[in-house]
């Protein structure tokens, strides 16, 4: 299957610009102006242009006279990593998660020491209260690691 001729090429430059991209021309456009790169009236009429793209293509060109590095309208999400410590937030209300499942554990093991029923059924509950925190300590904050060199 061919691609027709009138749609673009797919390269990053035909794609279509995200808010994100347009709002990260616009605020280097407004740094430009406040710090005498551009008058007020080219300022504005750039971001009138950068709120109006359509794709990421017509946003390079308004930022391209601007001294400085160029940023890159859509920059790629960096992965997150799952190996640091959690943040010492993230540990006090894992520690405030833990014990009141810990709390209910004990509540419902004592209800059903002082009930009529012979089957365990406090093991339902805790299953899914200890999945609870096993879930929370997955997707707790992690504080950032230092790069390591081997």
């Amino acid at each position: 299957m061919t691609t027709p001729a009138h749609l673009p090429p797919h390269d990053t430059a035909a794609l279509r610009a995200s808010d994100d991209d347009r709002e990260t021309v616009a605020t280097r456009l407004r740094t430009a102006a406040a710090t005498g790169h551009l008058t007020m009236a080219e300022a504005d009429e750039r971001q009138a242009a950068a709120y109006a793209a359509v794709t990421r293509e017509e946003l390079v060109p308004l930022t391209a006279d601007l001294p400085g590095a160029q940023p890159d309208p859509a920059p790629e999400p960096v992965p997150r990593r799952r190996g640091g410590a959690l943040t010492a937030a993230a540990r006090r209300r894992l520690a405030v998660h833990a014990a009141i499942v810990g709390v209910l554990a004990v509540f419902l093991v004592t209800r059903w020491a002082m009930g009529p029923v012979a089957f365990f059924w406090p093991a339902w509950p805790m299953l899914w209260l200890g999945l609870s925190v096993l879930l929370h300590h997955r997707w707790a904050p992690r504080a950032a690691t230092a790069p390591t060199t081997g």
